[in-house]
């Protein structure tokens, strides 16, 4: 799943010798490239790459499941003695609050099904028999998995999957926000694959943090925008499938497949991206992966329901795209 939100200021580096500076850092980490902006702070750059290196480092020890030696890469392999930290914590527990405010929908244990069914841009959708089904729902759900006193996951079925892809982004870009604010920054802008924080204001224009959604239609040689926003002091994140939809022949009506966690069963959507805007990059982050998820008109209900929140749908209309927002979408 794609997820592609632009910056939409020039940013200089700090020595630039005209205009406004400001301190930029940028490289890849967590399997996708990342952008963070600031003004000049007492602390050197440095020192302030090292902290950020550092806390790549021990989230994906915690919560990378392409790391054979993860914490959670233990943990799907079965280990049951294992104690977890604070972040691992952090994100299980946030992922639970959503996995109920959407009855079920937002499920980190749903990549069995993912696989069964060889979801891909290109690949046919498998026939899964009812036994097959029976067999993955033994394997899936939220709902078999708690964290003990003692700090360790239990699980119901030691063949259960986690797979935080999903959340763990937006609260990586949390976590780097929280590590510029400790050193005394108030204008910042963390961007990881897409997830973002800004506080604050743009040190090179004095207004606020302006950021562009992607078109999910456009191809790859013409970028273009579909809807730009003003950020401050909130956190912005968009799930989307871009460039693998399919198109229904009879019509010409994009849509694409998603797996309903709570039957297994995969079903057509029109949602093409969903941004939410929320008070931090966490919440964002899980809530657009539900909105890809859950039904239109649930996901909606959902949103609305939540005075934090707000929401953007690109949704496919025939040939075209049409944009639907939340009531608190400015």
């Amino acid at each position: 799943m794609h997820k592609k939100i632009y910056v939409l200021l020039s940013f200089v580096y700090l020595g630039c010798q005209s205009g406004p500076k400001t301190v930029s850092h940028s490289g890849y980490a967590l399997g996708t490239t990342y952008n963070i902006q600031y003004a000049p702070l007492e602390a050197d750059y440095e020192r302030v790459q090292k902290g950020v290196d550092s806390l790549f480092f021990d989230i994906n020890k915690s919560l990378s499941t392409y790391l054979p030696e993860s914490d959670i890469s233990k943990i799907n392999r079965g280990d049951t003695a294992l104690v977890v930290d604070h972040h691992f914590k952090a994100v299980f527990h946030k992922a639970n609050i959503v996995w109920h405010k959407s009855d079920g929908y937002f499920d980190p244990t749903v990549g069995a099904w993912v696989n069964a069914y060889g979801f891909g841009p290109d690949k046919p959708l498998k026939t899964i028999s009812a036994k097959q089904r029976d067999s993955l729902m033994n394997i899936t759900g939220w709902a078999k998995l708690s964290i003990d006193k003692s700090s360790r996951v239990i699980k119901r079925h030691p063949s259960i999957y986690i797979d935080f892809n999903a959340i763990a982004k937006g609260y990586t870009v949390d976590v780097i926000a929280n590590y510029l604010k400790s050193l005394g920054s108030q204008n910042h802008l963390v961007e990881i694959g897409g997830e973002i924080v800004a506080l604050g204001h743009s040190p090179k224009t004095n207004a606020a943090w302006k950021i562009g959604i992607d078109n999910p239609l456009q191809n790859e040689d013409n970028r273009t925008l579909q809807n730009i926003q003003t950020l401050t002091n909130q956190a912005l994140a968009t799930s989307g499938n871009y460039r693998k939809f399919r198109v229904d022949e009879s019509t010409g009506e994009k849509y694409v497949h998603s797996i309903n966690p709570l039957n297994g069963l995969p079903s057509r959507s029109k949602v093409l991206s969903a941004s939410v805007k929320a008070p931090d990059c966490m919440t964002a982050d899980a809530y657009a992966t539900a909105l890809m998820i859950m039904p239109f008109n649930r996901g909606k209900a959902m949103i609305e329901a939540n005075p934090k929140l707000a929401a953007y749908w690109i949704v496919s209309k025939g040939r075209k795209v049409e944009e639907v927002f939340s009531s608190r979408w400015e």
